[in-house]
């Protein structure tokens, strides 16, 4: 069974204009369906979690509710019926966080000299989690 590397940007958001959310979903279905590739969390500590406190949701909840096989238009109905904090003012308080998360040094660095880049831009986690992913997905697809 192959596994795939989720190429979902954490700046992608869907119709309900969640960041990330598109993300969670796809690799939290990949991890249900066994087919994540490795290093990969489902649902991690990071922008996953960030998502789920951010629109109110239960892990395990939201969790169970993935292994139903959703779509990602089905993702984002349960999530405006199951979540507490789904409105404008959340949503935009949560989207300012997503694009406001910086790496740490070292994990900028790391991820700057894996893809062949010097220390320097860019320095926000979408892009480097982007640069990140499309280095995995070559190593393990393309090359």
């Amino acid at each position: 069974m192959s596994k795939i590397v989720p190429l979902i940007s954490s700046g992608t958001a869907g119709p309900l204009g969640v960041l990330h959310l598109p993300r969670l979903w796809q690799k939290a279905s990949l991890e249900n369906a066994g087919k994540i590739a490795d290093g990969y969390p489902g649902c991690g500590q990071g922008y996953d979690q960030m998502v789920l406190d951010g629109l109110g949701l239960d892990r395990d909840a939201f969790l169970e509710f993935i292994a139903t096989k959703p779509t990602y238009v089905e993702c984002e109905k349960w999530v405006q019926a199951n979540g507490s904090k789904v409105n404008a003012e959340s949503i935009s308080e949560l989207n300012a966080a997503i694009t406001g998360y910086i790496h740490k040094d070292e994990t900028r660095q790391e991820i700057l000299s894996n893809v062949g880049l010097p220390d320097g831009e860019p320095r926000d986690a979408i892009n480097l989690n982007n640069l990140d992913d499309w280095d995995e997905f070559h190593k393990s697809v393309i090359k």
